[in-house]
C-alpha cells in the first residue's frame, strides 16, 4: 500500500499515543513504562504520519507486547494486525516459546484471531476489565483446531431454544432462521447444527423446509436431526441438503436399522447424538431415561465405523452454568481417535477454550449466542486449537 510504513518511532510519538489513545485523563507520564527504554517499538506511518503502535517487551524465551494503541480516526482499517503480524513473525523468527499480554476483554476478539487463548481469571484496572491472553510457539507439539458449530433449533418453523430439553420452556429468538444461518456463514462459521424439535416430538421429521431453504441459500456443512426415525426420513433429509444426519434415539431404539443405514450410506454421512443424564443415555427428546451407559454406546457405534459423535448433558443445556468438562474429558480420554463434540453449557468465551484445552474436536454453541453472552464475530474470529501430545 502506498505510503504505508511499518517503523520505529520514537519514545515522545509512542507515549503521545497511548496517552492520546488509551488514558486522554491521565498525565502523559502515566503511560510511560519504566522498561520503555529496553522494549523494541514499532509502528504503522501513513503518509509520515503514525498512526498506531505497539511495544514488545522479551524475557527469556517469553515475549510480551504493551500499550497496543490506534489513533480513532485510523481504527478498523487493518492497521493493528499488521503490528500483530509483525509481533508474532518475530516471536516465530526468534525462536520465542510463548507471546502474550494483558488485554482489554473488548479487544479480545481480536486477539483470538492470531491463536491466542484466555489464560486465568480476569480483573479490573483503572476502569477497565482485562484478560491474560497467551499463544505457545511449540513448534513439536502437534495441534489440530476445535471446530465451533452454532446452533440452531426450530419449532412451528421458527428458530427456538428450549432449557433442558423442556417442551414448556421455549423461548423464539427469530422466526425466521435462515436469516440466522446467513449471520453465522457471513462471519465465516462453515458448519451448522440445525435440530428439528417438532420432529423429535413427533418420531418423524417435520421441518424439513427450513432445510431445504437454508441450504440452498447458504454454503454451509449442515447436520440435521430430530424425527428421523424411518428410511425415508432419512432420504428426506439427504435431499433437502443435510451434509450429515444426526441420530440419537434410533440408535438406540432400532439398532439394526441405524447398522443397515451405516453399511448402505457410509459412516461419514452420520452425526451420533448422544444425550447424557448421569452418564446414562436419554432419548426422544430427552422425555426418556434409558439405562445404557454413554461408554458402552459409544464404544458399540465406533466399531460400526461411526467417527463423530456429540454430547449433550442434559442437566447442563440450556442453563448457561457452563459445560460438562469432567464427562467429556472421560469420554476423549477413552476414545481418542473420536471426532468428539461438546454440546451443552457454553456461556461464554472461556467454557470454549476449556473444551478446547481438553481436547474436543468440535463444540456446539447456541443459547449463549442467542442471549448474546457470545458474539457471533468472536466464534468466527477464533482459530481454537488443542495440544494433542
Amino acid at each position: 500500500m502506498s505510503g504505508l510504513n511499518i517503523t520505529s518511532p520514537s519514545l515522545d510519538t509512542v507515549w503521545q499515543i497511548r496517552h492520546r489513545v488509551m488514558y486522554p485523563e491521565r498525565t502523559l507520564d502515566f503511560v510511560k513504562l519504566e522498561d520503555d527504554p529496553n522494549a523494541i517499538h514499532w509502528g504503522v506511518e501513513v503518509h509520515g504520519e503514525t498512526v498506531s503502535i505497539i511495544s514488545v517487551f522479551k524475557k527469556g524465551k517469553s515475549l510480551q507486547f504493551r500499550k497496543f494503541a490506534t489513533l480513532p480516526e485510523a481504527q478498523r482499517k487493518g492497521y493493528g494486525s499488521m503490528l500483530l503480524e509483525k509481533v508474532m513473525q518475530y516471536a516465530e523468527e526468534g525462536n520465542f516459546e510463548i507471546v502474550w499480554c494483558n488485554a482489554r476483554t473488548e479487544a479480545m476478539g481480536l486477539y483470538y484471531r492470531f491463536g491466542m487463548l484466555p489464560d486465568g481469571i480476569g480483573w479490573e484496572d483503572n476502569g477497565h476489565e482485562y484478560r491474560k491472553m497467551v499463544k505457545p510457539l511449540n513448534k513439536h507439539s502437534k495441534k489440530r483446531s476445535m471446530e465451533i458449530i452454532p446452533a440452531i433449533d426450530i419449532i412451528d418453523g421458527k428458530c427456538v431454544r428450549l432449557t433442558q430439553g423442556d417442551y414448556e420452556q421455549k423461548t423464539i429468538y427469530n422466526e425466521h432462521p435462515l436469516e440466522v444461518a446467513m449471520q453465522f456463514e457471513d462471519a465465516g462459521l462453515r458448519r451448522l447444527h440445525l435440530v428439528d424439535l417438532d420432529g423429535a416430538k413427533a418420531g418423524a421429521v417435520k421441518n424439513w423446509k427450513v432445510l431445504e431453504i437454508i441450504a440452498a441459500k447458504t454454503s454451509m456443512v449442515i447436520d440435521f436431526g430430530g424425527g428421523i426415525k424411518r428410511e425415508d426420513d432419512l432420504r428426506i433429509v439427504f435431499e433437502s441438503g443435510a451434509e450429515l444426519a444426526t441420530i440419537g434415539s434410533l440408535a438406540v431404539k432400532d439398532e439394526n436399522s441405524f447398522a443397515d443405514w451405516l453399511k448402505k450410506y457410509g459412516p461419514e454421512k452420520f452425526l451420533l447424538g448422544a444425550d447424557v443424564k448421569d452418564e446414562r443415555i436419554a432419548v426422544s427428546g430427552w422425555l426418556e431415561t434409558t439405562n445404557i451407559w454413554i461408554y458402552d454406546f459409544i464404544r458399540k457405534y465406533q466399531d460400526h465405523g461411526v467417527k463423530q459423535v456429540f454430547c449433550t448433558d442434559v442437566s447442563k443445556d440450556g442453563k448457561l452454568e457452563g459445560p460438562s468438562l469432567e464427562l467429556y474429558k472421560n469420554i476423549i480420554s477413552q476414545y481418542p481417535e473420536l471426532y468428539f463434540i461438546a454440546s451443552g453449557g457454553v456461556s461464554n468465551l472461556y467454557d470454549l477454550h476449556q473444551l478446547s484445552e481438553i481436547g474436543c474436536s468440535g463444540a456446539i454453541v447456541g443459547k449463549a449466542i442467542y442471549e448474546g453472552r457470545i458474539r457471533i464475530k468472536d466464534l468466527a474470529a477464533k482459530t481454537w486449537e488443542n495440544d494433542l501430545t
